[in-house]
């Protein structure tokens, strides 16, 4: 074979090679390629399934119960709207000489039940057989101040009597209802007041206090 002839055969090699290279990407067009490398595909959908939206948590009640209606206010004692007037029922009662020279006597009741009740303004004390009771000496505190006896405390009262004026008795004995301001019909307690003198304007009553002294005093 001439030299010119296989330097054509030579080229025409080439030139197919070359021919086919350059059809590749175009092959790949045709095929729905682009000559480029193709995006990942999403991550599937994890195995797990999803986790539960967290419980939302108790709102604090510090500060909600201390702002709360109702309350009591500083810390102070409810009043006792159910403290009842003390009655001759409610309570034991003695009297003992307490100035013999105006035979005068110191009363004195003691709450013997289980719950308190007030002592309320003066005791009402008549005398033995005689007609008449005891005047009020003293002012009394209104009924939301009275004393209150809690159970097994006591409150006194003063009994005045005086010098034998001719105009009255001696007599041995009282009698004592308390003041319930009240229709409440009491058994009147009784106690022993040896040679008592009882005449009018004489004898009189302090309303009950919560001690001996202010009792002979008032």
């Amino acid at each position: 074979m001439s030299t010119v002839r296989r330097a054509a055969l030579v080229l025409t090699t080439l030139s197919a090679a070359l021919a086919l290279t350059a059809c590749g990407p175009a092959e790949d067009d045709a095929a729905g390629g682009t000559g480029t490398t193709p995006a990942a595909s999403p991550s599937t959908a994890s195995s797990e399934p999803p986790s539960k939206p967290s419980k939302p948590s108790a709102p604090s009640t510090s500060s909600a119960g201390s702002s709360s209606a109702g309350g009591s206010s500083g810390g102070g004692t409810p009043a006792d709207y159910d403290v009842f007037p003390c009655s001759t029922f409610d309570v034991t009662f003695t009297a003992s000489l307490a100035e013999p020279t105006t035979s005068s006597y110191l009363l004195k009741v003691t709450n013997k039940g289980t719950k308190a009740c007030r002592a309320l303004g003066h005791p009402v004390v008549t005398f033995g057989d005689l007609d008449g009771a005891a005047t009020e000496r003293g002012t009394a505190p209104g009924i939301e101040d009275a004393l209150r006896l809690a159970p097994g405390e006591s409150a006194y009262a003063g009994l005045m009597g005086g010098a034998d004026d001719g105009k009255g008795r001696t007599v041995g004995s009282i009698a004592m209802t308390m003041n319930t301001e009240s229709d409440l019909e009491q058994t009147p307690l009784t106690a022993s007041t040896p040679n008592l003198y009882v005449s009018p304007d004489i004898n009189s009553v302090t309303p009950w206090v919560n001690n001996v002294e202010d009792a002979l005093s008032l």
